[in-house]
This record gives structure tokens, C-alpha cells and sequence, in this order.
């Protein structure tokens, strides 16, 4: 399995595989925003034997607390539905937690499984006093401090790109 970045021969296959491992077309049709609208945008696949498994994908986000703190919001993320659980997704993020680094991106934020996120270091954002625009519970809503001490004192609220909001 290969880890790399999202090539425009990629989109079609991305998209599928969206279709596949979400329920409705939203997170698909997120991704295609996303890329057209976020900048910096890092959308990374995971390709074996030239099929591509797995996508993620990080856009900008805004603290409303501190407008200058670099923060990306991670999602979706995608794992074909028959090559779940061997470690694909956590290739993914791994790659794409250090590419966020190599941005200088100061924190990650993600709204998801709260078994699965905490392993990679993720929080629950409350504990650094920081909400959801979204109304979703505080144990699915969660940050990574990518610089340490980045979110201290930084108490707010965080929102997504503009293109969340057409979910």
C-alpha cells in the first residue's frame, strides 16, 4: 500500500469510494467542494496494486478566538468498505498529520468515532474550552495540538470551511 497525494486522474476513484463507505452522497460531494474551494487543501489517497482504498482529507478551519492560529479540519475520510480495519485509515492519518506539520498547521480538529481518534493523540476539544459550531455531542468533537500549546487559552468556537455548511 502507497500513501501520496491526490492526483485529478484520482477524482473519479475518490468519489466512488465516497459513495461506498458513507451512507448518502454528502461526504462525496464535500470532497468535490472542498477541492475547489480550500486552500491549503491536503487530500491524500491510499492506492494498492493501483486501486485506491482509502482517501483524507484536511481544509482550513477558523478558531473564531485567534483568526491567525493555523488550523485544518480533518475529514472525510474514506476506507473502501472491504479493506476496513487493516490499517488503511490509520496510514492515512498518520500521513496526513504530517503534512499538516510540514504546513505549519498549529492544530486539528475532527468531529468523529471518539474510539477511534484518541489513539493518534485527538482529544475532546472541551478540554482546551473550545465548541463545535455544530450541536454534537463533546466526546465526537475533538483537537490535536500539532505545535504544542497552540490551543492554550484560545477558548471558542471553530468552524469548518464554508463548504461543511452545505451538508
Amino acid at each position: 500500500m502507497k500513501i501520496r497525494t491526490e492526483s485529478g486522474n484520482d477524482h473519479q476513484a475518490v468519489h466512488a469510494l465516497n459513495l461506498a463507505a458513507f451512507e448518502t452522497p454528502a461526504e462525496a460531494n464535500l470532497v468535490e467542494a472542498l477541492r475547489l474551494q480550500a486552500d491549503p487543501c491536503i487530500s491524500l489517497v491510499a492506492e494498492d496494486a493501483g486501486e485506491i482504498i482509502g482517501h483524507i482529507l484536511f481544509s482550513p478551519a477558523t478558531l473564531f478566538a485567534d483568526r491567525d492560529l493555523f488550523v485544518m479540519g480533518l475529514g472525510p475520510m474514506a476506507v473502501s468498505p472491504g479493506r476496513q480495519r487493516e490499517g488503511v485509515g490509520s496510514a492515512l492519518l498518520r500521513a496526513g498529520l504530517e503534512r499538516c506539520r510540514q504546513l505549519g498547521c498549529q492544530a486539528v480538529f475532527v468531529l468523529g468515532h471518539p474510539q477511534y481518534y484518541p489513539r493518534f493523540g485527538f482529544v475532546p476539544a472541551s478540554q482546551f474550552d473550545i465548541a463545535s459550531v455544530y450541536d454534537v455531542p463533546d466526546d465526537v468533537f475533538m483537537a490535536l495540538e500539532l505545535e504544542p500549546g497552540a490551543l492554550a487559552g484560545k477558548a471558542g468556537t471553530m468552524h469548518y470551511h464554508d463548504a461543511f455548511d452545505a451538508l
